[in-house]
């Protein structure tokens, strides 16, 4: 062949070696990469650099395999960071999502606790309110005889309180908060409740028909302690209803104006 009568030293077959190593070299490099492939390849190009006079070409085909594998494992080595980062950017987004889901449930607890807070307080502020009002002991009556009224009626010559007009079993409430300190028959007064309030003073209900209450329970305004008659010392059904500095006969203000000392309008 025309190949074959070349001398072995000549620049042709220098220029093969050189191909040969280039060859090699990027065939040891695809072989670290793809587990011995392109060494498979890259082998023959060894020996025919020795014994074939086809050395050249099959040199170049090895460099353009190597080339092409190199490139392949560039786009997947590319791919492969893309598909990374994609996962990791997902990976953030889900986390940031839920970080934003738990402050934003954190936020919504917290706003709603405080508005529970508030509530309680505006709910304990009306009860403490309520609890320090005082009230008329009958509902939509009217005062029928005043206090120190004249008349051989009462025992120390004058009214010791206040009569409203009521009909026989009418509701009689506590004016105001406190504690019940007598409830039952009080002689010229009946059945009667007295009923001590938080600021020492005391309030009398005379002549039920029946009572609600006991001794040493608490009582609120408005609560209803027992029903209008005429029991005891009376002319006919009415409420005979006393302010007192202290729990006994005699300590007796005038009760309009404790009413209304206390808000209570008659």
């Amino acid at each position: 062949m025309a190949f074959g009568s070349r001398p072995a030293g000549t620049g042709k077959h220098r220029g093969s070696s050189r191909l040969s190593k280039k060859t090699a070299g990027y065939a040891g490099i695809a072989a670290i990469a793809t587990t011995g492939v392109v060494g498979s390849l890259a082998a023959p190009a060894f020996a025919a650099d020795n014994h074939s006079s086809s050395a050249p070409e099959n040199g170049l085909g090895a460099v353009v395999v190597a080339e092409d594998l190199a490139g392949d494992i560039q786009d997947q080595a590319e791919a492969q960071q893309r598909a990374a980062e994609h996962a990791a950017a997902k990976a953030q987004a889900e986390a940031d999502a839920k970080q934003k889901a738990a402050e934003a449930k954190r936020l919504a607890e917290a706003k709603a606790k405080a508005e529970r807070e508030a509530a309680e307080r505006a709910a304990r502020e009306e009860e403490r309110k309520r609890l320090n009002t005082f009230v008329s002991p009958l509902n939509g009556s009217y005062v029928s005889t005043q206090y120190k009224a004249g008349g051989g009626m009462w025992s120390s010559g004058s009214h010791t309180g206040i009569d409203f007009h009521a009909a026989s079993g009418t509701s009689v409430h506590a004016v105001g908060l406190g504690t019940v300190v007598e409830a039952g028959w009080g002689g010229a007064y009946g059945n009667n409740v007295v009923i001590k309030h938080n600021d020492g003073t005391f309030t009398q209900y005379g002549h039920l028909s029946s009572l609600s209450v006991s001794v040493g329970q608490q009582v609120t305004p408005g609560q209803q302690i027992g029903l209008s008659g005429s029991t005891g010392n009376s002319s006919g059904p009415h409420l005979h209803f006393e302010a007192r500095t202290g729990s006994q006969y005699g300590s007796d203000i005038d009760p309009i104006a404790y009413l209304r000392s206390h808000g209570v309008s008659l």
